[in-house]
C-alpha cells in the first residue's frame, strides 16, 4: 500500500508491504509451502540498496533530479502544493507559500538496528514479523498497513480558527501537535488525493487477483444464510449511486433514520413550481440566495500567514526606523 504524506501531513511517500516469508509449489499436484530461513540485516541491506538504484534510475531518466534554485512559476499547481507540502515549514501553507530545501548530502549504508538499515535518506524496516499460528498478530500487522496517515480523532478545531493535528509520537524537541489554518488543512489534504486510476492498494504474486494458485491458497467464503440474501452479480462497470456510496464511503443513503427500513427512489423533480411548492410546504426558503461578495486573495485568507506577514512587516519597519 502507498501512503503519500507522514502523521503530520507533509509529504513523505514511502510503503507499506506485507511479504510471505516463503514461497508455494507443485509437489504432485498438491500446493507445498517452502518456509524461508531466517531474515538477516544483511539481507535488507542488499534489497535497500537495489531499490535505491532502480528508484535513482528512474528519477535520472524523468529529469527529476536536476537541482532547482526555486519553484518554476509555471509549474502546475498540484507540484507547487508538493513544493509546499514536502518542505515540512511551519505553517504549511499552499503554493504562495514556498521555502527551498537543502540537498541530501550522500551517507553510505548504515544498520540503524537489527532488520533496519537506511542508504542516502532511504530507509527500509522490516523487523516486524507476524507468526504462522498468531492470527492476532496477523490481523494487527493489517490493520496497521491498511491505516490513513491521518484520523479523524487526531483533528481538533481550536478556538483561534487554526486547525490542531495530534502527533502519534512526539518530535525530538518534545512537539506534540502540529497547527495549521484551514488554508493550509486543505492544501496538504489535496496532496493526499491519489491520481485518476492509481490503485493504492496492490497485490502480487500468489495473491494478485489473475493469480492461478490464489482460489487455491485463500480461505473459501462462508456461505450466505437465508437471512443475508446473496448480492446479484453485476456486470459491466456502472454502479448505481446508492451502492456506490456504500461501497466507497459505507453510508447507507437508502436507510431511513427514523424506522431503520429501506427507501426508494420515488420520483425526481425538476421543475421551477414543483421545487418552489415542496419547499414552501416543508417551511424552507424559495427565493434564489444573494450571492456572497468576492473574497480576497487565499494567500491573504490563511490566518498564520497573514499574522507572520505582519510581523515581518512590523520587525522591517522598526530597523528601519533604529538605522
Amino acid at each position: 500500500m502507498s501512503i503519500a504524506c507522514s502523521s503530520d501531513l507533509r509529504l513523505n511517500p514511502h510503503l507499506h508491504v506485507v511479504f510471505l516469508d516463503g514461497a508455494y509449489h507443485e509437489d504432485r499436484g498438491e500446493l507445498a509451502w517452502e518456509g524461508l530461513g531466517q531474515l538477516r540485516t544483511r539481507e535488507v541491506g542488499e534489497v535497500l540498496e537495489h531499490a535505491v538504484g532502480r528508484m535513482a534510475r528512474y528519477l535520472k531518466r524523468r529529469g527529476a533530479l536536476e537541482p532547482k534554485d526555486d519553484v518554476e512559476q509555471d509549474e502546475p499547481d498540484a507540484g507547487r502544493l508538493e513544493a509546499s507540502a514536502v518542505s515540512g515549514q511551519t505553517p504549511p501553507a499552499g503554493p504562495q507559500w514556498l521555502r527551498g530545501l537543502r540537498a541530501l548530502e550522500p551517507s553510505g549504508l548504515s544498520y540503524d538496528k537489527p532488520l533496519c538499515v537506511s542508504l542516502d535518506g532511504f530507509t527500509l524496516h522490516a523487523a516486524t514479523r507476524a507468526g504462522a499460528w498468531d492470527t492476532a498478530g496477523r490481523e494487527a500487522l493489517l490493520q496497521y498497513v491498511l491505516r490513513p496517515p491521518l484520523a479523524q480523532e487526531r483533528l481538533v478545531a481550536q478556538k483561534s480558527g487554526l486547525m490542531a493535528i495530534t502527533l502519534k509520537r512526539a518530535y525530538a524537541d518534545g512537539t506534540v501537535a502540529v497547527e495549521m489554518d484551514p488554508l493550509s488543512l486543505l492544501c496538504r489534504l489535496a496532496m493526499m488525493v491519489p491520481p485518476p486510476r492509481h490503485h493504492i492498494v496492490k497485490y502480487a504474486g500468489v495473491l494478485a487477483a489473475a493469480s492461478k494458485l490464489r482460489a487455491r491458497i485463500a480461505p473459501a467464503p462462508a456461505p450466505a444464510t437465508e437471512a443475508e440474501p446473496r448480492p446479484k452479480e453485476r456486470r459491466g462497470s456502472y454502479w448505481p449511486w446508492a451502492p456506490l456510496m456504500r461501497r466507497t464511503f459505507g453510508l447507507d443513503v437508502l436507510e431511513c433514520p427514523n424506522c431503520k427500513g429501506r427507501m426508494k427512489l420515488l420520483a425526481l423533480v425538476i421543475d421551477d413550481r414543483s421545487v418552489a411548492r415542496y419547499l414552501k410546504k416543508i417551511g424552507e426558503p424559495t427565493d434564489v440566495p444573494a450571492r456572497a461578495p468576492p473574497r480576497g486573495p487565499p494567500y491573504w485568507s490563511s490566518t498564520v500567514l497573514r499574522r507572520k506577514t505582519l510581523d515581518d512587516l512590523d520587525t522591517t519597519t522598526s530597523a528601519a526606523f533604529d538605522s
